[in-house]
């Protein structure tokens, strides 16, 4: 299943002005980008309606300064739909007033529609009683508009033409995961003719591969083919699809681990770990590694693997013999 959500999450933290620049210019254009901006995640959730906790959706909030001119600081709000919902509109209401009651500071709420249905566009919601009228009318941007051209998303040096253009690519090969790989290489592919760092190629990358999950052996059949490209290119250090490849396989290894939960299944997801992060020096610390005695400090082992510097980094974790 595609991951629509923690992609997105991720794409507007790691690119939030391209974000706004590429989907919102108006807004973009009055925001003082100098003083910088302020991600407010864990405040948009404490303002949430219960019945939306727990809820897997991008949203964001963000703090910004305006170039009006102002000593004036206001709140970005921005929902990423991948579905189409009923009472889509009446959350962005719902979100904006808790936001506004809150801060007390003026509050734009910008919608992304993911969804696949053309005809899907809510922008507003409100009503009216007894000579009140109250509501809210909201910025939208629909994904499958971009879609009429793909070839300007191709060239664009805006990194999220790059995010639009795989969304757009996940919808479109749901069913066909060869023809979805092909899209994959080809968008991973075109990121080095846009002028991007070699950073924001790997985060690219990993937000694309993210987005356009497929099986496991259709996968490595990705990570080769672009491994073979980057080799071709001449890419210093660790290439993006070792990146890649070896991020994916640590989280095999800590999901089998930590599924297992048992002394064995602890064991195994160390060894893949170990292997692919350290290759045969890691594995050289499994005898040691299987001589210990306890499944609290095998797990410990286990999730400090990700972030170790080397095997001897590992090794001052447990009691020496």
């Amino acid at each position: 299943m595609s991951d629509f959500d923690n992609a997105w999450k991720e794409a507007i933290d790691a690119f939030f002005e391209p974000f706004m620049a590429f989907f919102f210019g108006e807004a973009h254009h009055e925001i003082d980008w100098a003083r910088g901006f302020e991600m407010l995640d864990k405040e948009l959730q404490q303002i949430a309606p219960e019945s939306e906790q727990g809820r897997r959706v991008a949203d964001k909030l963000v703090k910004v300064w305006r170039t009006n001119g102002q000593d004036e600081w206001v709140l970005v709000h921005v929902e990423v739909q991948s579905q189409q919902e009923t009472q889509f509109g009446e959350r962005m209401f719902v979100y904006n007033y808790r936001l506004f009651d809150r801060y007390n500071r003026r509050v734009a709420s910008f919608a992304i529609l993911g969804d696949d249905r053309p005809g899907w566009r809510p922008d507003r919601f409100g009503y009216e009683l007894w000579g009140t009228k109250v509501g809210i009318q909201f910025s939208t941007a629909k994904l499958l508009d971009y879609g009429a051209d793909e070839a300007a998303l191709e060239l664009s040096p805006n990194p999220f033409a790059a995010v639009v253009l795989a969304h757009l690519k996940t919808l479109e090969t749901a069913h066909d995961d060869e023809a979805r790989r092909v899209s994959e290489v080809r968008l991973v592919k075109g990121l080095y003719e846009r002028g991007f760092s070699p950073e924001q190629i790997r985060q690219l990358y990993r937000l694309i591969d993210g987005m356009m999950s497929l099986p496991r052996p259709l996968a490595e059949l990705v990570y080769q083919e672009i491994y073979d490209f980057e080799k071709e290119k001449n890419m210093p250090l660790i290439s993006t699809a070792e990146r890649i490849g070896l991020e994916k396989g640590l989280a095999d290894g800590l999901v089998k681990g930590r599924e297992e939960g048992r002394e064995e299944g602890l064991l195994a997801g160390i060894e893949v770990a170990l292997r692919i992060k350290f290759g045969q020096s890691g594995l050289a610390l499994l005898p040691e590694i299987r001589q210990i005695d306890g499944v609290g400090l095998l797990r410990t082992i286990l999730d400090a693997v990700p972030q170790a510097e080397s095997p001897d980094a590992l090794r001052r974790l447990w009691p020496k013999a």
